[in-house]
């Protein structure tokens, strides 16, 4: 089978010739991996580990120039350096001075989909016919703090719930539109749609399923079915802890849930597959917060092995790291890893 035929058979509930793989890393993370193989490129490296990766479709923007270490939206960025790689911080925050709804109305300008341009995404189809694509993306929540602020964002679902309507319905109306262009340049060839949002922590949600309820699921919801509309399946990404919110992801359509953080509280892989293995295709499991980076390679081959048994059993499993696989990992880690579900993978 082709890394496409895989996914799918997976997604259709059939029974594909091994179970598929992807891959997530930071940067560092992956020239490290490369040096390592002896690969020129990441994209021999992912051929090199049999990876089935998912080619992404992205628009071109042509709207009003963007200062450099600013977003489309305006915040501002910064590296931060955490040792082994950087990440970029947000440090500044465009809506973060404003009190009302009226204020930011007056003084923000969003920005609109004629930025982006859509006519070249065809071409980006071109040579990729044998891989999964991924198209459109929906995170507005971790858009939102970015706009005001991490502590002033989770403030005003309490203090200024209005705001937050606001903001949430701006940057919906940003990402259907989009998301709808998109589908309109290649018809029925996205095969996956990001939509997404960080609701956990280590040990529980990071707030209330009544609020989740309240200002993410509906807008999830009309994105979910605009995909399903478009003959594309939803990939979910969701950290932590989380079990208490995903009936109700299940209810709204999701299709792939990601990225299945075992360690996190209440997040047992033999539990997550008796419950939900039915409604949902699970992606990810390999711990990245301490058998990728600390584990010995007999760890790592021994999680590859529970995986492909819990979450893999009678199908319905896409292998990946829960989440990006950091510089901090040894290679050979890494290898064992994709090594190790090539192997032993195959149904």
């Amino acid at each position: 089978m082709t890394p496409r035929e895989r996914w799918l058979a997976v997604l259709k509930r059939q029974k594909p010739d091994r179970i598929p793989m992807d891959y997530w890393a930071t940067p560092e993370a992956s020239f490290r991996l490369m040096k390592y193989v002896g690969c020129v490129n990441k994209r021999e490296l992912l051929e090199r580990l049999h990876v089935d990766f998912v080619v992404k479709l992205r628009p071109s923007y042509i709207g009003p120039k963007i200062p450099k270490g600013q977003d489309v939206f305006g915040c501002k960025y910064m590296g931060v350096d955490y040792g082994s790689g950087v990440y970029k911080e947000c440090v500044y925050h465009p809506l973060a001075e404003f009190n009302s709804v009226e204020e930011i109305k007056s003084n923000y300008t969003w920005p609109r989909p004629d930025w982006w341009d859509f006519s070249k995404i065809e071409m980006q189809l071109k040579g990729n016919e044998m891989y999964p694509t991924v198209g459109g993306k929906h995170e507005p929540f971790l858009c939102y703090r970015k706009l005001r602020g991490e502590t002033q964002g989770y403030m005003d679902i309490i203090k200024n719930p209005e705001i937050v309507h606001y903001c949430l319905d701006k940057l919906f109306h940003l990402s259907y539109e989009k998301t709808s262009r998109l589908y309109e340049q290649i018809p029925g060839s996205v095969m996956l749609t990001n939509i997404s949002e960080d609701m956990g922590g280590q040990n529980d949600l990071l707030f209330s399923p009544a609020h989740i309820r309240e200002f993410l699921i509906p807008r999830m919801k009309l994105m979910i079915d605009l995909a399903h509309e478009a003959g594309a399946y939803v990939f979910h990404h969701n950290d932590g802890s989380i079990h208490p919110i995903i009936p109700d992801l299940i209810e709204i359509g999701i299709d792939i849930l990601n990225p299945i953080q075992w360690r996190s509280k209440g997040m047992k892989r033999e539990w997550l597959k008796r419950e939900f293995g039915d409604d949902v295709i699970f992606h990810g499991g390999m711990d990245n917060q301490y058998t990728l980076c600390f584990g010995t390679t007999k760890e790592v081959k021994q999680e590859v092995l529970d995986n492909l048994r819990i979450l893999g059993e009678d199908g319905g499993y896409i292998f990946a790291p829960c989440h990006n696989i950091q510089a901090a990992s040894p290679p050979e880690n890494i290898v064992a890893m994709y090594e190790t579900c090539y192997q032993n993978g195959w149904m």
